[in-house]
């Protein structure tokens, strides 16, 4: 079975290079309090999105990490790609000032069937070329948090892009997906994520699921809700391996910078 490799190295202020290609990020920014660590994100990425009320937060938000420069300044230097959604949520002003500076805007307010992530990922997927897609990384800020039914549609667009690498962030965590189609190598980066973290079995149960690296591994294990989920588990090393028979989403917490 193929392994797919995974890493926190967006977090980190230089991407380590080990000899292959890098990653090609894309930000997705939705519509809640923006992570302390936005700004590099940013950098990271080669294409960056607003997910409709996420021009809100990106224009309301991003001076505050800035607070001893001019925040039309900022705004200007932390401008969007592209809005993308069914523009419900996006204010007239914020949408008027992104539109002055270049920004794409995509009015996909006649389809009222997926989720502005889900619509934004579909564009990333698009624009993208073959010959990238599977160097392509998306980060999803403020994808967890607030409503409980929003949170539980963006993990369900992990599943509807199972082929694509996503991670959901938020100040505390992240979460990816885990296909049951490969064995996966997780690169724990402890100066900044751990040690708690979790596989979740949601969508289907699991009846095996093996790993090394955890300080409760699982040995073809059975997973259901109603039943064992690991959750509030530990991290051990710096490589965690997981190989099951259902999707799982892994979660990782991050850790406060100072």
């Amino acid at each position: 079975m193929e392994v797919l490799s995974h890493s926190s190295s967006f977090l980190l202020p230089s991407i380590p290079v080990d000899g292959n290609l890098p990653p090609t990020y894309a930000l997705v920014v939705l519509n809640q309090r923006l992570p302390k660590f936005t700004p590099l994100l940013w950098e990271h990425a080669t294409l960056r999105l607003c997910a409709d009320g996420g021009a809100n937060r990106l224009y309301d938000d991003i001076p505050l990490f800035f607070p001893h420069e001019d925040a039309l300044t900022i705004r200007n230097r932390y401008k969007p790609d592209v809005i993308k959604g069914d523009m419900d949520s996006i204010r007239p002003d914020v949408l008027d000032f992104y539109v002055s500076l270049g920004t794409k805007v995509v009015d996909e307010s006649h389809d009222q069937d997926t989720t502005d992530l889900h619509k934004c990922i579909s564009y990333i997927h698009e624009s993208t070329p073959d010959h990238e897609k599977s160097r392509l990384h998306i980060l999803a800020t403020g994808a967890l948090g607030g409503r409980f039914d929003h949170e539980a549609g963006n993990i369900n667009v992990l599943y509807r892009f199972s082929a694509m690498k996503i991670t959901l962030l938020s100040d505390d965590c992240l979460i990816q997906l885990l296909p049951k189609t490969h064995a996966h190598e997780i690169h724990v980066l402890s100066s900044v994520e751990g040690p708690h973290c979790g596989l979740i079995p949601i969508g289907a149960p699991s009846a095996k699921t093996t790993t090394t690296g955890l300080q409760w591994d699982l040995t073809e294990t059975e997973m259901r809700f109603g039943g064992l989920v690991s959750t509030s588990n530990m991290v051990k090393g710096e490589k965690i391996t997981v190989q099951s028979d259902s999707d799982l989403l892994w979660t990782i917490s991050i850790k406060q910078q100072s």
